[in-house]
Formats: structure tokens, sequence, C-alpha cells
């Protein structure tokens, strides 16, 4: 098992076959083929389950490839470290959609013109699903808002976003969140940090939203409050980017709930010279 084998099986993993996984490493599909069965004799285990074309991971394919993450991170640490020590290579960063489009813009163009031979990939998700990457190997590091789950990241706040309620215009004052009522939420998939801070506060009053509708951006849940659907939270850095403002009603929140910090967060011990650099860069920019 060496480290161009496990490039080839997390090639075909993230591309979902064989052909794809050959051309994005420029080999022919025989080779792929070739490779990754030698890889399944070496290991005497199955890694995929083939239907037709179809390749799907068995649970030792799972296992190998959580390993295979580790090591050929690793892999590239090392070979950075051993060059001069300047940040190369490539950094794969996970943040929350709303903090991809509001704060990270200035600071990649920061960064990647401080540190061009970098190459950033970034991965977006709710903040449950970035701790996974994160714990996983998927990402090396994540930008995530309070609350997430306690797993003993090492972390930093580097942001702090000011939630705001949005609302149709035909919605009265709004004082509490009874004077909201049974109205339907709209939000991101559980595992938002913002849609449960949301949750704690209606719950905090016993009340039950009548249902809730899930997207996967701002702009459409932007979008369907103002047509009417519901209500939802969003931080008003967000808010600011869309031309939604005079189509809704916006509605302060209270401190406990409206104030939430973003952390940068790694796993414990880790260390690498291009996220270290991308902590210096966050920590010159405001919060």
């Amino acid at each position: 098992m060496d480290l161009a084998a496990l490039q080839i099986f997390k090639a075909v993993v993230e591309q979902g076959g064989v052909n794809r996984a050959a051309a994005k490493l420029h080999r022919v599909p025989s080779n792929v083929t070739t490779r990754v069965k030698q890889l399944e004799e070496a290991l005497g285990t199955k890694l995929f389950l083939r239907e037709g074309r179809r390749m799907t991971l068995t649970g030792d394919g799972e296992l190998l490839l959580a390993y295979a993450n580790q090591m050929l991170c690793l892999a590239q640490e090392a070979k950075a470290a051993l060059i001069d020590g300047e940040p190369r290579g490539r950094l794969r960063l996970g943040a929350l959609e709303s903090t991809a489009a509001a704060r990270l813009p200035p600071l990649l163009a920061t960064y990647h013109g401080r540190f061009p031979e970098v190459q950033i990939e970034l991965i977006t998700g709710t903040s449950g699903a970035l701790v996974e990457r994160v714990l996983r190997h998927d990402v090396e590091a994540a930008f995530l808002a309070e609350p997430f789950a306690d797993v003993g990241l090492e972390s930093e706040v580097v942001f702090v976003e000011e939630l705001v309620l949005i609302a149709p215009k035909t919605l009265g004052g709004v004082r509490n969140p009874r004077d909201i009522g049974a109205r339907t939420v709209i939000a991101f998939a559980a595992g938002c940090s913002y849609r449960r801070r949301l949750e704690a506060w209606l719950g905090a009053a016993q009340v039950t939203p009548v249902r809730v509708m899930e997207f996967q951006s701002y702009h459409a849940i932007v979008a369907c409050v103002a047509a009417g659907c519901g209500i939802a939270i969003v931080p008003r850095s967000v808010l600011a980017m869309t031309n939604a403002p005079g189509q809704i009603k916006v509605v302060p929140l209270p401190k406990k709930i409206a104030a939430a910090n973003t952390h940068l967060a790694w796993r414990p011990g880790y260390r690498s010279s291009a996220l270290e650099a991308m902590r210096a860069v966050v920590k010159e920019k405001p919060r």
C-alpha cells in the first residue's frame, strides 16, 4: 500500500467512479481499475461493491478512506515542511455558507496574495456537518458557529455575527416569540447552529412552529420569507448582500440569541504552515 494507490482509491471515491477518477488523475481507466484491484488484494478485502459501472464503498472501504485522508494529508505537510517552510500545497477549509459569502472573500484574497503557492479548497455545510468533516480529516479546519458539538477540537473566535429574525412584511409588531405564533420556520437542515438558536428561543416561550421548510441557500430562504412562507434567522451581514431588506420585516433579537461567535476549529494538536498562515491573516481582520 503506497501513497499513489491511496490517491487513486480516494479519487475513485470522490469522483464516483473509475472513468471520472482516471480523467482527473490523467490516467487511463484500465490503470485505475488495476491499481484498485491490487490494493484490494494487498489488503485482503473488498473496498467497493460493484454493480455495473456503479461503485459503492464497503465498510472496509469507509475505514480505509479515513486513514487515506490522514496519510495523504500528512504526506503533503511533510513535503511542504521539508522544502522551505513556506506555506504551499493544498488547504481544505470548511465554512458555513453565510461565512463563505459575507466574510471570507476579502480574507481569501489577502491570503492568496501573500501565499500564491497554496491552493485553497472550500467546502460549505452546517456546523454539525463540518465538525464531522474535521474529525474525518476531510478538511484541515472549519469556520463553525456556536453552538457546535464539543468534541475536543481546538478553536479560536474569529468573527462575531449579529443574527436577526426576518419575517413577511405583513407580520405585526414582534416583542417576544409569542407574537410570532405557530408559523413555518424556514432554515437549513438539522445541524445548523443558527436554526438551533431560533428553535431554542421559540421553545423557551413554548411556541412550536407549524412546520420546518429546509433549504440549502440563504437566497432561497430570504426569498421564501419575502413571499410570505414563514420566518427565518439570518446573519445581518448576509442580509446586507441581498436586495430583500425592503421586502421583509427585520426584527432584532435578544442579545443572547443575536450575538453568535464564529470559530475557526481544527483537530487537537494539528498544525500546518498553510493553516497557521490562515490563522494569522484572520487575526488581522476586524471581527
